[in-house]
């Protein structure tokens, strides 16, 4: 038991915005949103596993009253903070800012930077990186609000799936993501535009195996991979918001993960290698999960990095690390351990 306090701070839940389905619906009482109502109610989890190790453990949400949350931190004054923000208020912009507050005040907190978190959730800033890293991520291109868009100007072969640029969590992502024609492309385009506002990556569709490969101190975990075996044969192979976020949706009820996934050792090395370049090339510490897909002749191409991946009990990246033989209190205490050790190493460096 270490004598050290602990302040986990997350996003205040919000209202479920109806368009992050990257959808038209019907029926809004049909739609329950699991994103940040699922975090709430493993708070307590979270706290009683912190609690093992730790003397004090605390909870703060935040949300736009910035000047509350400052003076809520320093009452709390704790020797880290578990950064578990991915929004404020809704808006996912903010994820990357939140860093930067505990930075200014002198606090560590687990997880990575704010030029990290930017970096991941700008998809363009991502490829960038990616590319000049030499790690391969499917051939794009970018359309904005302003541009108008005719055939000519698609310069990718189809399918193509179309993405919003500065949004993570499959947000805005659904089985009319992936479009196999321009009309298709135009009318997808215009529901994105409407919105969101935002502009939109159109990348060439891999119609390949889906692998989230979680990384935990720059260590590979065992490989998960996403079956798509369930999903009727017309919908496209993807990670949909519904699938993440909306139980009693096709998309949940067909997108299982397999861990550790079925990989011979020469393809599992050649993804790790992968992974573990994207994540340095992204400036990743402390975790994070890399999705990747293997095109036909099982080349690994990067599709996101997810720099906050979600860590409550149930998810990709705590399966990842109960096939590693990492409980969830020690998978914590790792995490806590990687931010008390930096906050070690600032107090020798200040005196």
């Amino acid at each position: 038991m270490q004598n050290k306090k602990i302040l986990i701070c997350y996003n205040e839940p919000v209202t479920f915005y109806s368009n992050y389905l990257g959808k038209d619906f019907e029926n809004k009482n049909e739609i329950t949103d699991l994103s940040e109502t699922e975090f709430i109610k493993n708070l307590n989890l979270l706290q009683v596993s912190l609690l093992k190790n730790y003397t004090s453990v605390e909870f703060l949400g935040l949300n736009k009253d910035i000047q509350t949350a400052l003076r809520k931190i320093k009452k709390h004054n704790p020797d880290v903070i578990f950064n578990f923000v991915e929004s404020i208020e809704g808006d996912t912009n903010f994820e990357s800012f939140i860093p930067g507050l505990f930075d200014i005040m002198d606090i560590q907190y687990t997880g990575n930077n704010s030029m990290c978190l930017g970096n991941c959730l700008h998809k363009i800033r991502t490829k960038q990186l990616l590319d000049f890293n030499e790690v391969k991520t499917p051939a794009y291109q970018v359309i904005d609000v302003k541009d108008k868009i005719e055939e000519e100007f698609i310069k990718l072969k189809y399918p193509i799936i179309m993405k919003i640029v500065t949004e993570d969590a499959s947000i805005g992502i659904s089985e009319n993501s992936v479009v196999y024609d321009f009309a298709a492309l135009k009318r997808q385009s215009n529901f994105l535009f409407r919105n969101y506002k935002k502009s939109v990556v159109l990348e060439e569709y891999i119609n390949g195996r889906e692998l989230n490969v979680s990384i935990l101190g720059g260590n590979v975990l065992p490989i998960s991979e996403i079956s798509f075996s369930g999903l009727p044969k017309l919908l496209p192979k993807i990670v949909t918001y519904e699938a993440k976020w909306a139980p009693g949706s096709v998309y949940f009820a067909n997108t299982n993960p397999i861990c550790p996934a079925q990989l011979n050792d020469k393809l599992a090395n050649k993804v790790k290698e992968t992974a573990l370049k994207a994540y340095h090339a992204l400036g990743c510490r402390d975790y994070a999960r890399v999705d990747i897909r293997l095109d036909k002749n099982n080349v690994p191409y990067v599709i996101e990095i997810n720099p906050n991946p979600d860590i409550s009990p149930d998810t990709g990246f705590v399966r990842s690390s109960k096939a590693a033989g990492i409980d969830y209190n020690e998978l914590l205490h790792k995490l806590a351990q990687f931010a008390l050790k930096r906050a070690e190493n600032d107090s020798k460096n200040n005196n």
